[in-house]
Parts: structure tokens; sequence; C-alpha cells
């Protein structure tokens, strides 16, 4: 079969949902499927359709590129006699998703984030006729986690099908480094990011040789080492060599790939209480209460300084990560996309 698939934010630029897209392209084609990505800021050498330039947005306490031209209508419909089904990522996003719902195909709709407040007082208002909003041409409805299916009418018959890595390419070979821990992630206030660098001194009062590599910020601070914008390669280099990883998210986390990426990794993970992080991580990670820079640090000293733990959680977090393997993800929407089209 042929599937488009449709994500509403700009390829080009870093976010959940944009490699996600990606990464499902690549895996189904592995899996003998033949994919499509329309998009906007479709980037060289994926086969596709390129959507135009988008437009930022504030939205859950990030910034969402989206395209706002209605112009793209004519794209989609055109490339959608291409493709015998189209599945759709974050489908009541403007203008690409909405579309694209509309576009004649079949369509596999995929909720992605934990819509907040505002988002799920719109499901809310919308419970009753969402079937009818998102279109007579949806077949199947699948969201990444329970927390992303939380806020939806249970009318829908949500699947859920995860986010997917490539694990075997977190298998590293980099040596432990003794005391050093990452963070990976925007420099968003919902990422915890002040939370911890509040956290931080008591580590280093506490463990010799504690070290914290920060991946996705850059700021002005002389006890942390800022990479900013990592490629992937150093990403898995970093996680590999890191005695623990830390996920001190706030909030409007719907899932938590980079802890699926650390446990991948065979890295220990130290998390924020969050219901999505809990789902992933199972207990595979170790949890403080959310927003608590005292346990933050208590739990960072518990753990680089007990050998032991960590091996442990190592164990548990590899075997954890193998759940999530693309093989696994592309194979579980195959079967839902001969679902939808039979």
């Amino acid at each position: 079969m042929r599937v488009g698939l449709v994500c509403p934010y700009d390829l080009g630029k870093p976010g959940g949902v944009q490699a996600q897209v990606l990464g499902l392209a690549v895996a189904l084609r592995e899996i003998g499927e033949e994919t499509m990505v329309l998009a906007p800021g479709l980037p060289d050498g994926i086969d596709g359709v390129d959507l135009g330039g988008t437009v930022s947005f504030p939205a859950n306490g990030s910034m969402v590129p989206l395209s706002i031209d209605p112009r793209v209508s004519t794209d989609l419909k055109r490339a959608a006699e291409e493709v015998d089904l189209l599945h759709v990522h974050e489908p009541l996003m403007p203008f690409v998703s909405l579309t694209s719902l509309r576009a004649g195909k079949p369509v596999v709709a995929t909720f992605h984030a934990a819509p907040g407040a505002l988002g799920t007082g719109f499901y809310s208002i919308l419970r009753s006729g969402i079937r009818k909003v998102m279109g007579p041409n949806l077949r199947r409805v699948t969201a990444v986690s329970a927390t992303a299916a939380a806020p939806l009418p249970e009318a829908l018959d949500i699947a859920i099908v995860p986010n997917g890595i490539d694990v075997a390419a977190f298998h590293g070979e980099a040596e432990r480094v003794p005391g050093r821990v990452t963070f990976l992630g925007r420099d968003e206030s919902r990422k915890g990011l002040d939370l911890l660098l509040e956290a931080w001194p008591r580590v280093v009062d506490e463990v010799d040789g504690a070290e914290l590599v920060v991946m996705g910020a850059s700021r002005d601070r002389e006890d942390v080492t800022w990479m900013g914008r990592v490629e992937h390669e150093a990403k898995i280099q970093m996680l590999t060599s890191s005695s623990v990883h830390v996920a001190p998210n706030l909030g409007g986390e719907s899932f938590g790939i980079v802890l699926v990426e650390a446990m991948a990794a065979g890295t220990p993970v130290l998390a924020s209480d969050l219901p999505s992080f809990r789902e992933v991580a199972g207990d595979a990670a170790r949890y403080f209460a959310t927003g608590d820079a005292d346990q933050l640090g208590l739990g960072l000293v518990s753990l680089l300084t007990s050998p032991k733990s960590r091996e442990l959680m190592s164990t548990r977090g590899s075997a954890r990560a193998s759940v999530f393997d693309w093989g696994e993800i592309a194979s579980a929407y195959r079967s839902i996309y001969e679902d939808a089209l039979s």
C-alpha cells in the first residue's frame, strides 16, 4: 500500500511530532510499504510534497510552526490522488491536517499532544460532534499514550500506538563517565531546566566529579557544559557516556521520547512524576515529585553514589526500550492501515 503521512508542523524545525513522522516514513519503507510525506518544510531527500512556509504560534508552553496558507488544500488534494490512505498527525491542527481530513481518501488520525486546559475544554465542547468535524473519511483513531487519549471521547475507539525510536542506534560503546548527568530539551519553562539548575549545587557539593551536560539549550553559567542544539549522533554519544539522565519536566508532556532514548542507551533515568512518564518508563526509571528541586537533588545524589542501583536500572531500561523500537511501531500501524482500508 502507499501511505501519505501528513504533518501540520514544519519538518525543517525541531519537534517531537516532526521526528516521529520522518521516523515512521523510514520504518514503513523498511517493512515494505511505500510512503509519501506531506508537510511544510519538507527536507531534501524525503519523498513527498513540500507544503510551503510556516508561522510560529505559542501553544502548550512551546512555539508550533504551522502553515496558515489555505492554498495548501489544492496541493494536498492533488497529492492524495497518489496514495491509498492518509495518516494524519494532529488532525485538528490548521490548515494542513484539517484540510487533509477531507482530501477524499481514507484517514487514520493520530493525536500526539497533551492538550492542556484550553485544548481539553475545546475537546469537551466538540465531544458529541468530533466525528463530524473530522469528516466522513475517518476510519481509525490512534494516540501516542493514554495521556494524549484521555480528553478525547471514547466513541472514537482510540488505539494506543506509542512513539518509536531506532533502539539499536542507541547501543553505543562510549565509556560511562562517573558523575556525568545529562539533560536534553528545548529551553522552555515546562522542560524544567531552571528546576535542574536550582538543584545542581547540592549535587556538586555531595558528589565528587559531578558534571552536568545540557543538550538543546545554551546559557551563561560556568558550572554547566552547554551543547546547544545537537545532531543525532552527538546525542547518542552523550547519552551512552552519561551516568544518569534527568527529565525534570513540569508538565504538558503526552509521552517522553527522551526517556526512551536514554533507556535504549542503557542510561538510568530520573524523571518528574508525570503520568505520561510513568506510562513510558514504568519501573525502569526513578521519579521525584514534579517541581520539587530538593527531591530532584536528592535523587541525583542517590543514583550517582549507588553503582548497583544504576546497573539494575540500566538493565530494566534496556528491556523496556525494546517495546518502542520502530519495527514494532511500524508493524502496529500497518495493521491499523489494513483495517482502515478493509
